[in-house]
C-alpha cells in the first residue's frame, strides 16, 4: 500500500481532505481518526501535524505527504515536489513597525522573531546578512511591541493582522508558498505502490484541472462558426456537431472558469445562442 501523510488540522487540513475526497479517496469520519486504510484505492492515510509531515516523509516512515512549501523548506528535509496543489497560498515576508523605513540590508544585527527559524536563517545567509533569529510558536505579531524582536518574519495572506498590530511588510517576499504533494528524493516503491502513486497524481491533477475549467456548450450559425471557435479554442480543440437542418452547429469546449462570463458575452455578440455552462467534476488530461 502507498502511505500518504495528510495534515490533521489547521488551514491545510480541510482543503487537503476535500481534494482527496474529490479524487475518489475515503474521508475520515472524525478528527480523532489518525490512520485510515483505503483498501479499494490501495492507500493508507496518516493524519499528522503539518509541520511534522516533512520529517516523516524524509525518514521513510511514509511514502509521500501533503504540506505547505514553507513548512517543507523550514524543515530542511530534502524532497521532490510531485505536484503543486493550488490551495493554502501565502507569502512569507519581513515586517516591522509601520513608521520605520526598512530594507533587507537594515536587518544586519537585528533580532527577527519567526515561527520559521530555519527558513529565515537560510534566507539571511543567502543574502549575507547576520542577524539573531528568535524562534516563537505563533503570534509573532506581538514580538516587537513586547520587546522580544525588532522585526518579524511571518506568513502574510491579507495583511490585516499585521496592520492591526501596527506593522507593515518591507522588501521582497522571502518566498511564496502553497500546498504540495512531495516525496523524498530517490523514492523507490514496489510495482504496485508505484502504480498507486501514479494514479494518485493523475487523479489529483484531474481534480485541479476540473476546478479550473468548465464545459461551455452553445449553438452557432454556420457562417459564424469560425469566429466562435476563435473565442473558444478549447483545451486542444472544440467538439463541433451539425444540428438538424445544416445551418447551425453545436459546439462544446473547455473554458477557464475565471473567464466564462466574458467568453459567454463575446459568443452572444457573434451570434451564439443556447449558451450553457456545466461544471466539471473530474477529468484526465
Amino acid at each position: 500500500m502507498l502511505r500518504i501523510a495528510v495534515p490533521n488540522k489547521g488551514a491545510l487540513s480541510e482543503p487537503a481532505a476535500e481534494l482527496l475526497q474529490e479524487a475518489g479517496y475515503r474521508r475520515r469520519g472524525t478528527a480523532k481518526e489518525l490512520v485510515l486504510v483505503d483498501e479499494e484505492n490501495g492507500v493508507e492515510l496518516f493524519f499528522l501535524r503539518p509541520r511534522d509531515i516533512a520529517v516523516y516523509v524524509g525518514s521513510g516512515t511514509v511514502d509521500v505527504g501533503i504540506t505547505g512549501q514553507d513548512m517543507l523548506l523550514d524543515s530542511r528535509t530534502p524532497a521532490d515536489v510531485l505536484l503543486e496543489l493550488g490551495f493554502a497560498r501565502s507569502t512569507f515576508r519581513y515586517a516591522a513597525a509601520a513608521e520605520q523605513q526598512r530594507d533587507l540590508a537594515s536587518l544586519q544585527g537585528s533580532r527577527i522573531a519567526t515561527s520559521y527559524e530555519n527558513l529565515v536563517t537560510d534566507h539571511l545567509a543567502q543574502h549575507g546578512v547576520s542577524a539573531t533569529v528568535v524562534h516563537l510558536d505563533g503570534a509573532v505579531e506581538s514580538a516587537i511591541r513586547l520587546g522580544v524582536a525588532d522585526v518579524i518574519a511571518d506568513v502574510v495572506e491579507t495583511g490585516t493582522t499585521l496592520r492591526q498590530a501596527g506593522l507593515a511588510t518591507f522588501g521582497e517576499p522571502i518566498m511564496t508558498s502553497q500546498a504540495v504533494l512531495f516525496s523524498r528524493p530517490g523514492l523507490e516503491l514496489d510495482a504496485g505502490a508505484t502504480h498507486t502513486l501514479e494514479v494518485l497524481i493523475r487523479r489529483l491533477r484531474g481534480v485541479l484541472v476540473a476546478r479550473q475549467y468548465v464545459l461551455l456548450d452553445y449553438d452557432i450559425p454556420a457562417e459564424k462558426l469560425e469566429a466562435a471557435v476563435a473565442i473558444t479554442p478549447g483545451f486542444e480543440a472544440p467538439t463541433i456537431s451539425p444540428l438538424h437542418g445544416g445551418t447551425w452547429s453545436a459546439v462544446r469546449s473547455m473554458v477557464e472558469r475565471s473567464q466564462m462570463n466574458r467568453v459567454m458575452d463575446e459568443l452572444y455578440e457573434v451570434g451564439a445562442r443556447a449558451i450553457l455552462v456545466t461544471a466539471i467534476q473530474a477529468c484526465r488530461i
